[in-house]
């Protein structure tokens, strides 16, 4: 019997349902870059930076475009994403997209990329914030430490591949467990 290969790595890329054209712009390339080197990306599988990131990935050839949806409808998601998980969990499932990835990416956003931000580096997971995108993801840096900051996509997507190819799969002895 063969034994199973490596875990690919997941992105998950967050940001606001409602983003402007540059915001989403860059939410594309990150999803393009990640997808390219073939990494799954994760989303809150809506609109705005979630749906740029998704089409991005998909272009790309991502091995897999997931959406973590708040409802229980399928139907509200992207049609990028080829994997849809309904989960009826409202804003709670901000939690499920932060710990199910490697590395999270911060694009723009409001109040929900907030809390994203905030569970992510409660969890220990290393958090990207773009600062070009504006919205929260401009100043978390300034309220929690140990966040990368980038200026631009290239340099979040120079940051992803440094903490992409690192030991960060669950169970590895550098990232913790969580809570």
């Amino acid at each position: 019997m063969a034994e199973p290969g490596p875990r690919r790595r997941v992105v998950a890329v967050i940001g606001g349902g409602e983003a402007d054209g540059a915001a989403e712009a860059l939410a594309e390339e990150i999803g393009r870059h990640v997808g390219g080197r073939g990494a799954v990306v994760l989303t809150g599988g809506r609109t705005g930076v979630m749906e740029a990131a998704s089409r991005g990935a998909r272009q790309a050839g991502a091995p897999a475009v997931i959406a973590v949806l708040p409802g229980y409808d399928p139907a509200g998601a992207t049609p990028w994403a080829d994997v849809v998980l309904p989960t009826g969990l409202g804003h709670a499932r901000n939690a499920v997209v932060v710990a199910s990835a490697d590395v999270v990416v911060a694009v723009g956003g409001g109040a929900g990329t907030l809390s994203e931000i905030g569970l992510a580096a409660k969890l220990g997971r290393p958090v990207v914030l773009v600062a070009a995108a504006g919205g929260v993801a401009a100043r978390a840096g300034a309220l929690l430490p140990g966040l990368h900051t980038a200026e631009d996509a290239a340099q979040a997507c120079a940051l992803l591949d440094a903490l992409l190819d690192g030991p960060l799969s669950p169970g590895d002895a550098t990232r913790p467990a969580g809570p």
